[in-house]
């Protein structure tokens, strides 16, 4: 199975109403004036612009989203706007307290949206009124929110992970294949220049085959190992528990969860491995079109919990993959994180940097490649494979628009999204089941059939791959 990224030149609409739109104003428009003529330079006009609603607007959504005010913001879904305006308001100037144009921008887009504090009533209510569907929550709401847009032909953009379980990664590919809509992951390493040229340095054959890999972070940085207190705690006012818990059993509220915590809860989160890997696992997993493994084994320290419970995600692992690759040579890639990190190959210096806070290394016959976090600053090794490499062709196009508006321009039928959920769906699930053989056993190797999508030597662990989902909540 090939996972690289689809380059399909086939237009998508917006939506039906927008294109029944745009074909009556095109046949009048044709005889009148071009739309760039009427509007002079940089002119947008309304029925280029994508309407948009966004779930989790704070955080993350408005990092976003602060890359699409461009575009229409119809309607915002968040269970604390206060965090929401903290986040924005706070953003609004540099360091040096000079402003931020994008964040200036976002804070007067979001003032004229509608608010509503459940996805689901807002994207019943706004259906007809929106294109497009941002989804940047916690964890463990992404696929139900991604799924209903989907399935009401909205185009979506899902930050990553992509989702909170194996199934759900898989089940989200095939219902945007089904629905045929715009879909982009948020890991916006996959659209950079660094990334795309340490592809073509592999593609070009700078460091020969590769058998082995490892991949590496800092995180978490955020509280694990730890247990879930038992003493029930009220939640601030203006902010709504039950929601938050949207799909997930019912559980007493904590502080110590929003806005950033949850992470490292089981409950909520996919841990270190979930946060980070769509950023470091990415470009290794994409230059050598690993598809899916075959194997999977985990160590490391303990769950946080009482006995018989698991609360919080270990505060250090280690993950071996094995990939097949189809017959082509193959490959044993492994994750470590909580501050873990591999031996350094004879090829690299002693004073070669290699960053601590993440980042990647392909092995191969004639050399090595490190790259650092988001596929950013790739280098050679032995350093002359820099040298005889420099001038590699370049065969991968680069994304000026950067990764949120080449997802937007995609949705108006103009180029292709850079991590649809035809590539973004195996990468999840290939970093989830990580995931699934920690919380299976250390030391136990699982058998993975990537076509069937079970594990089939250990019925037991098929559990981890999918949770059930409270009442009113469904794929």
């Amino acid at each position: 199975m090939s996972t690289s990224s689809p380059s399909s030149s086939t237009p998508r609409s917006i939506s039906r109403r927008t294109f029944l739109g745009q074909a009556a104003a095109g046949a009048f428009a044709a005889t009148v004036l071009p739309r760039h003529v009427l509007g002079g330079p940089g002119f947008q006009a309304p029925s280029d612009t994508l309407n948009i609603a966004v779930v989790g607007a704070g955080g993350r959504g408005a990092s976003v989203m602060s890359a699409l005010t461009s575009e229409n913001i119809v309607a915002l879904c968040d269970v604390d706007f206060g965090y929401v305006q903290q986040t924005v308001e706070g953003r609004m100037t540099d360091q040096q307290g000079n402003p931020r144009p994008e964040y200036v921008a976002l804070k007067d887009a979001y003032e004229g949206a509608t608010r509503y504090a459940d996805f689901r009533q807002m994207l019943d209510r706004e259906g007809r009124n929106i294109d497009a569907v941002v989804v940047a929550t916690p964890d463990h709401v992404h696929a139900v929110a991604a799924a209903m847009a989907m399935r009401m032909g909205k185009h979506v953009y899902c930050e990553k992970p992509l989702t909170y379980s194996v199934h759900e990664a898989r089940r989200l590919r095939e219902i945007a294949a089904e629905m045929n809509v715009v879909t982009q992951m948020g890991n916006q390493g996959h659209s950079g220049d660094d990334g795309r040229r340490l592809l073509e340095w592999v593609w070009s054959g700078a460091i020969g085959p590769v058998h082995e890999a490892h991949i590496w972070t800092n995180r978490p940085i955020w509280p694990q190992g730890i247990a879930y207190p038992d003493r029930p705690e009220t939640p601030p006012s203006g902010f709504d528990w039950d929601l938050y818990l949207g799909p997930a059993t019912s559980i007493p509220y904590h502080e110590g969860i929003h806005p950033f915590a949850w992470r490292g809860w089981v409950h909520f989160g996919t841990g270190a491995l979930g946060d980070m890997g769509a950023h470091l696992i990415d470009h290794t997993y994409w230059a050598l079109d690993l598809g899916y493994p075959t194997s999977v084994e985990a160590a490391g320290s303990p769950f946080g919990g009482p006995r018989g419970r698991v609360d919080s995600y270990p505060l250090a692992t280690i993950v071996h993959y094995e990939f097949a690759r189809g017959g082509r040579d193959p490959v044993r890639l492994t994750w470590y994180d909580g501050g873990l990190l591999p031996a350094r190959p004879a090829v690299m210096p002693a004073d070669a940097p290699i960053d601590r806070g993440g980042g990647g290394m392909l092995i191969g016959e004639k050399g090595v490649l490190v790259y650092d976090t988001y596929g950013y600053n790739p280098r050679l090794y032995p350093q002359e494979l820099e040298e005889a490499y420099r001038d590699a062709p370049q065969m991968l196009p680069r994304v000026p628009e950067g990764h949120q508006m080449v997802w937007a321009n995609a949705c108006k039928g103009i180029g292709e999204p850079t991590c649809p959920f035809e590539y973004a769906g195996p990468l999840t699930e290939t970093m989830l089941l990580g995931v699934v053989a920690l919380r299976t056993g250390y030391g136990e190797k699982l058998m993975w059939d990537g076509l069937a999508g079970r594990i089939t030597n250990n019925e037991e662990a098929n559990q981890y791959l999918h949770r059930e989902y409270r009442e009113g909540y469904a794929l």
